[in-house]
């Protein structure tokens, strides 16, 4: 079925409502890139570099490896790695031996891995060889389906002058000892046959990735997405976002063969990262910068600054606390971030204050997206065009891809325009579902005009020149005295005060009025401020049921691995204490 146009007069020009060819397999994408360009580089690490002939050699080659040890097509290989060379040439290795990857958060305990490994039942692990990750693999692999650990050691991946100092001056400490038969990763590269495997791959029906949703907050559920799911939305992204690559010049489609330089900030574990980062960069045949934790350095990020400057990186997808900590770093003077054209920011609402901040202290140009990990992730997009860019919108759907605005309570009822309700999600990037979990995957599935909708929990709504407004996630609205209060709402006042770095606003039990805005707080480097001050601030701006009615300043907010602010943690936090 063929979609309709877009309702707005903004759709860019040139952008098809449609693409095609998505129908390949995932590693696709590398195969491509090293045929055309094979002594380009893919992966930056430290100075050192993989050009995309040895990617694909090595990704070959552990498929060969994963192959002999047993795998067969459909099983499961989880990855609990940070963002290191090493990761894109297992991600496409395990693709190529026609498994499925299960992407695992680098900080998670061994509890955390473990749940996710019995879940997903993966045969064979891929984690690193340092004191502090080693251990919870070793431990979480126990009492699960996993026959297979290999061990990877980055030193090898370094030139050979900085790994000697390096691990000379205990910068790369690796775990004391390792369990018996469990394989180095350079071992098994070299003990493994050359050349593609050749396994036939159905990229409509075949999985490709599990990535788990909900590993922290309960039960985990494995979104379980096809190779078809992130070749469409890697080329619905390609054919979306558009920059100048001169000065003045006009926007045009990312260049290939090595033209654009990725910022690796963003966790590939994660499906942002993966998509937007790791994927689109092979999918151009564009260098990547690998960081494995964007917070090193003294201040903290300053890792990310030197990495823009030392590598003139010009494509740069973050989340919004990322962004903020760009704005408020106290030597962001000192470097030349000049090399960025453009930059994605998506994992949560970006505020609008922390847009305009950036581009004003950098020069470069935000564009808000907005998915799930569900759909691989990206669905919606604002305009390239900086003239037809919304602020506070995320867009307009990306080529394929339909939004509904639907009733909360069933999902079943297209809402008119200018309405809130429950965002809807029809495309090819849309997952097969959540891993064995039939009960969760018919409460987030519907069948709406002839086409599969899911269900994502957001809220929000369709303005009238057709721009999708998220207000906010539907279980973090608060409800004061039958009033609806969305959090997102509050915290974007708060962004506007001068001294706020980072805000976050939930509902605590309130006698009066059911529920009542507290605010917690991180100031700027350096600022004070009162909570008298702050409540002055938001009297002007908010209606009396929104203001808070709490504040808390903080020393810093929590933060997920990816950079969203927790506010599940700060909202437990006030439930415990009210008993």
């Amino acid at each position: 079925m063929s979609l309709q146009p877009w309702p707005t007069k903004f759709w860019p020009e040139g952008v098809p409502r449609e693409i095609q060819g998505y129908e390949k397999p995932l590693f696709s994408f590398l195969d491509e890139s090293a045929r055309k360009y094979p002594d380009q580089v893919y992966t930056i690490f430290n100075g050192a570099t993989r050009t995309y002939r040895k990617v694909k050699d090595t990704a070959d080659r552990i498929a060969n490896f994963l192959i002999s040890r047993g795998l067969k097509k459909g099983d499961r290989v989880a990855i609990f790695l940070p963002n290191i060379p090493q990761y894109p040439e297992i991600y496409f290795g395990i693709l190529k031996a026609g498994g499925v990857c299960v992407t695992c958060n680098p900080l998670y305990t061994a509890s955390e891995l473990n749940l996710q490994l019995k879940d997903s039942g993966a045969r064979a692990v891929f984690c690193m060889d340092h004191q502090e990750f080693y251990p919870i693999a070793a431990q979480a692999v126990k009492n699960t389906s996993v026959d297979t650990v290999v061990v990877c050691n980055v030193k090898s991946y370094l030139p050979p002058l900085l790994g000697f100092i390096g691990g000379l001056l205990g910068k790369l400490p690796k775990a004391k000892s390792h369990e018996p038969g469990h394989i180095m990763f350079d071992d098994a590269v070299k003990s493994a046959k050359s050349g593609d495997p050749g396994v036939k791959i159905d990229p409509m029906k075949d999985l490709a990735l599990i990535i788990y949703t909900g590993g922290t907050t309960g039960v985990p559920k494995g979104a379980s997405l096809t190779h078809s799911n992130f070749v469409f939305d890697v080329m619905a992204v390609h054919t979306w976002m558009r920059i100048p690559h001169e000065k003045g010049g006009k926007p045009e489609q990312l260049r290939e063969g090595g033209y654009h330089n990725f910022l690796g900030v963003l966790p590939w574990y994660h499906s942002f990262g993966m998509t937007m980062v790791m994927l689109w960069a092979a999918h151009t045949a564009s260098k990547l910068v690998c960081i494995p934790n964007p917070r090193d350095g003294n201040p903290p990020f300053t890792v990310v600054l030197e990495a823009v400057q030392k590598y003139k990186t010009t494509i740069m997808c973050a989340v919004p606390t990322i962004f903020i900590a760009f704005t408020n770093h106290p030597l962001l003077k000192n470097y030349d971030l000049s090399s960025i054209m453009g930059c994605g920011s998506g994992g949560a609402p970006l505020p609008v204050e922390a847009a305009k901040q950036f581009e004003d202290k950098t020069g470069a140009i935000i564009f808000e997206g907005y998915g799930l990990s569900e759909t691989a992730p990206l669905a919606t997009a604002n305009p390239s065009d900086t003239t037809t860019r919304k602020f506070g919108s995320v867009g307009f759907p990306i080529p394929g891809t339909d939004v509904k605005i639907v009733d909360i309570d069933t999902g079943l009822t297209v809402l008119p325009q200018g309405e809130d309700g429950e965002i809807a999600i029809s495309g090819p990037q849309v997952m097969v579902g959540y891993w064995e979990k039939p009960v969760e995957n018919e409460a987030v599935f519907r069948d709406i005009d002839g086409r599969r909708y899911f269900l994502t929990g957001d809220i929000g709504h369709i303005d009238d020149d057709g721009y999708i407004l998220i207000t906010d996630r539907k279980k973090d609205m608060i409800l004061v005295g039958g009033f609806n209060c969305y959090p997102r709402e509050v915290e974007e006042v708060l962004f506007q005060h001068p001294k706020i770095a980072l805000a976050a606003v939930v509902g605590v039990p309130d006698p009066r009025s059911g529920e009542s805005v507290k605010a917690f707080i991180q100031l700027k480097p350096g600022e004070t401020a009162t909570v008298d001050e702050v409540m002055e601030f938001c009297k002007e701006r908010l209606a009396g049921y929104k203001r808070p009615r709490a504040i808390e300043f903080r020393e810093a907010l929590p933060v997920s691995q990816v950079g969203k602010v927790l506010r599940r943690v700060l909202r437990d936090e006030e439930l415990k204490k009210s008993g």
